[in-house]
């Protein structure tokens, strides 16, 4: 295994903050090989998009920092832990992020949310942004970065330059699927930017879509094609 790459199972998972980190939980793994069938309908292909998310989540979120605060048990008081999740930022690229989302805002539901519209030419596979909107204070959040597909890398990277503009305390990049191209791409641009797949496939084809894959998240997720 490369040594940058932890397994989520590994007791040294997330150690690496600059690698990349495989969610490979066994109910992560099975919906991922459903979700990519060619027959998946639309809605299939939602649901599970939205499962493998809240199980991502719990890995995306195993160092978030805690606070203790005063509670009432039926039976006593006493000091627990919680999170600040109006800290958190999730950040969707559009549009294909969507469908990423939502799983984490249901494990996370106190989360801010943010957008990035970026779309690929199709002739030089660069990212153009169309649309950038994000909560106020950003200084003061960390950032989840949500898209399906890591591939050319092109569109994360045009991502976390323009909100590494607004100094975040950090950034994270979450996806379903990524290459061996995608996270040198980005790992080149970003080193600072750890990575959280379900699933690294083999390489990138001519028009920049990954092999085996899934097809293009959007289409599917949206049923548009």
């Amino acid at each position: 295994m490369n040594p940058a790459i932890t397994k989520s199972s590994d007791k040294t998972a997330g150690a690496s903050p600059a690698g990349v980190t495989l969610v490979d939980h066994p109910l992560v793994q099975h919906k991922l090989t459903l979700m990519r069938r060619k027959d998946a309908s639309t809605n299939t292909f939602r649901t599970l998009l939205n499962e493998v998310s809240m199980l991502m989540a719990y890995e995306v979120t195993r160092d978030m920092p805690m606070q203790s605060i005063e509670i009432e048990t039926p039976l006593e008081t006493m000091s627990s832990k919680v999170i600040d999740g109006k800290k958190l930022v999730f950040v969707s690229i559009l549009r294909a992020g969507n469908g990423i989302l939502e799983g984490m805002l249901s494990v996370v539901p106190g989360a801010r949310v943010g957008h990035v519209g970026l779309y690929r030419d199709p002739k030089t596979l660069t990212a153009v942004e169309y649309y950038f909107k994000m909560p106020q204070d950003m200084q003061e959040r960390d950032i989840v970065v949500v898209d399906p597909m890591l591939a050319t890398g092109n569109s994360a990277i045009a991502a976390v330059d323009r909100l590494k503009e607004l100094n975040p305390k950090s950034i994270k990049f979450v996806c379903l699927l990524t290459c061996p191209e995608g996270i040198a791409a980005l790992h080149k641009a970003h080193p600072d930017v750890p990575i959280f797949t379900a699933a690294i496939d083999r390489e990138l084809n001519d028009h920049g879509y990954i092999l085996p894959g899934l097809g293009d998240a959007g289409d599917r997720i949206f049923g548009t094609k």
